[in-house]
C-alpha cells in the first residue's frame, strides 16, 4: 500500500489527498451491497470529481481496471450465492492492498476499478502487480480450493483528458491483458494517442456498419467487373467486385469487407452480390455475349444453411444457366472440414456452378491437396506474376503449377497482369487466361459493355 499511501514522498500532501478522496460524492448512489465499493455511477462521478481537482494533488491519478478471469465458471459451478461470496472476498483483497487514499468501484459483476494517486507509471505498475499476486491466492468454495486470477489494465490520467476517455483506456488495456491469456496486466498510461486512435477506429467501424445497412436498403452497393481474357484474346469470364458508396464517396473494400465479416453482414452482402452478378450475366447473355460471371463467396456464406437457397434464388430470379456462374473461393474453403461447407460446395457443383480457387500459391497452398479439390479453375496469386519475366524461378513455379492444374482438369488463370512482357511470359508458361490492369481495370457494367464492344470491333 506504500505505492498509494505516500504517492509522492511528501508527508504534508497526504492530509490533502485524504480530504480530496473523502470528498468524493459517493452519496449520490448507494454503495454496492456485496463489496461496499462505489457503484458504477458513483465511480464515474468520482472520476469526474478527482480529475477536476488536479491542482490540489502532487500526484497523478491512475485507473486500474480489474476483470476476474473465468468468473462465469464459478457462478455456473457453485451458484450465484457462492459467486457473490467470492466477489466479496476478492473485494476485501483489493481493499487490503490498495489502502487509502483511493476510490474503489465495482463496475460490473466481476469487474472493479481502483482510482488512486501514484508517483508515476512504475508505482502504478507495482500496485497492479501486488493486486495480481493477492488475487491469485487460493480460496475455498464449498470445500473446493480454487485459485482466481485477474486481467488488469492500467491508465494514467493525461492533461486535458476527459474522464470517460481515461477510464476507457484502462478498460481497453484490461481487454488487451485478457486477450493475451489473462492473469497479467497491460499498461496504457502515456500511450494516449493509441487509446484515442482505438476509440476512433471503433467508431469508424460502427459508422461503416451503419453505412452498409443503409447501402443494402437504398442502393449504395454496386458491382464493378474486371475481364478475364483467354490466350486467344476471347473474354472467357468477368469477375464481379463489390463497391460501396456513401455520400457520393466510395468506401474501399479493404475497409468495409472486414467490418461486414465481423458483424455478419457479409452474408447479406454476399447474397446481394450473387443476385446482382447473376442478373448481369443474364444481360450479357441477352446481348449475345454469354460470359461466365465469377462471384466471390465468403466462409460465412458457406457456413450458412441457406446458402444453396440464395444461390438457387439468384439463378431463378436472373433466369441464367448455372454454367454461367462461377464461385471464387480461397483454397482454405475447399479444405474446410465443416460438414455445412462441404455440403454447400458439393451442391453447387451438382447444379452446374463452377468453382474457382482464388489466390492460389499462398497461405494454405499445398500441391498434394489439389487432387482433392473439386474446382474447375485455378487462379494463380499475383505475387508470382509480379516477378515475371525477369525471375526465372517464379516462371518455373508458374509453369509447373499451370501444368499440374491443367492435368487435373482445371483451367489456370494468372491474376495481377500489368504489362505485355508479363503476359508473354504467361503465354510461354501455358497459362489459359489472365486478369489484370494490362487488360482492363474493374469498371461498372456500362463501362464493361463499351470495353467488350470495342474489343469485338478489333
Amino acid at each position: 500500500s506504500s505505492a498509494v499511501s505516500d504517492p509522492v514522498g511528501h508527508p504534508s500532501s497526504e492530509e490533502t489527498l485524504h480530504r480530496h478522496f473523502d470528498a468524493i460524492p459517493a452519496a449520490t448512489s448507494a454503495p454496492d451491497p456485496i463489496t461496499g465499493f462505489l457503484s458504477r455511477n458513483a465511480g464515474l462521478q468520482a472520476a469526474v470529481a478527482l480529475m477536476a481537482d488536479a491542482g490540489v494533488r502532487n500526484a497523478r491519478l491512475c485507473a486500474i481496471w480489474l476483470d476476474i478471469d473465468r468468473f462465469r465458471r464459478v457462478n455456473e459451478s457453485f451458484g450465484h450465492v457462492a459467486g457473490d461470496s467470492v466477489i466479496a472476498r476478492i473485494a476485501e483483497r483489493i481493499r487490503s492492498i490498495v489502502g487509502l487514499p483511493c476510490a474503489l468501484v465495482r463496475m460490473g459483476g466481476d469487474e472493479f476499478v481502483v482510482l488512486a494517486p501514484v508517483r508515476d507509471r512504475v508505482a502504478a505498475t507495482q500496485l497492479a502487480r501486488q493486486l495480481l499476486v493477492e488475487i491469485r491466492l487460493p480460496l475455498t468454495v464449498d470445500e473446493l480450493l480454487i485459485r482466481p486470477s485477474a486481467s488488469i489494465g492500467i491508465a494514467l490520467e493525461q492533461v486535458g483528458e476527459e474522464p470517460a476517455a481515461w477510464l476507457e483506456r484502462a478498460d481497453r488495456a484490461m481487454l488487451e491483458a485478457k486477450r493475451r491469456g489473462g492473469n497479467r496486466l497491460a499498461l496504457s498510461g502515456d500511450e494516449l494517442l493509441t487509446g484515442r486512435l482505438g476509440v476512433q477506429l471503433a467508431r469508424e467501424e460502427l459508422a461503416i456498419e451503419s453505412t452498409l445497412h443503409a447501402a443494402l436498403e437504398n442502393g449504395g452497393l454496386r458491382l464493378h467487373f474486371q475481364p478475364i481474357v483467354g490466350r486467344d484474346g476471347r473474354v472467357e469470364a468477368v469477375e464481379a467486385l463489390m463497391r460501396c458508396y456513401a455520400g457520393g464517396h466510395q468506401i474501399a473494400p479493404a475497409r468495409f469487407i472486414p467490418v461486414a465479416e465481423k458483424t455478419g453482414l457479409i452474408i447479406r452482402l454476399g447474397e446481394w452480390s450473387l443476385l446482382e452478378g447473376a442478373r448481369c450475366a443474364a444481360r450479357l447473355r441477352a446481348r449475345g455475349t454469354p460470359t461466365t460471371m465469377a462471384i466471390n463467396v465468403s466462409r460465412a456464406q458457406l457456413l450458412s444453411p441457406r446458402f444453396m437457397h440464395a444461390l438457387h434464388a439468384a439463378l431463378v430470379c436472373a433466369d441464367v444457366p448455372a454454367r454461367l456462374i462461377e464461385l471464387e473461393l480461397t483454397e482454405s474453403l475447399f479444405l474446410d472440414l465443416s460438414p455445412t461447407v462441404q455440403a454447400n460446395l458439393r451442391s453447387a457443383r451438382e447444379v452446374g456452378v463452377g468453382l474457382a480457387i482464388d489466390d492460389f500459391g499462398t497461405g494454405y497452398s499445398c500441391l498434394a491437396n489439389l487432387k482433392d479439390l473439386s474446382a474447375s479453375k485455378l487462379k494463380l496469386d499475383r505475387s508470382f506474376i509480379a516477378a515475371l519475366p525477369e525471375d526465372r524461378r517464379s516462371f518455373a513455379v508458374v509453369k509447373s503449377m499451370t501444368r499440374l492444374g491443367q492435368e487435373l482438369g482445371m483451367a489456370v488463370v494468372a491474376e495481377g497482369v500489368e504489362n505485355h512482357s508479363q503476359l508473354a511470359a504467361l503465354t510461354e508458361a501455358g497459362v489459359d487466361a489472365s486478369q489484370g490492369f494490362h487488360h482492363a481495370r474493374p469498371m461498372p457494367e456500362h463501362g464493361l459493355l463499351k470495353w467488350m464492344a470495342r474489343r469485338a470491333e478489333k
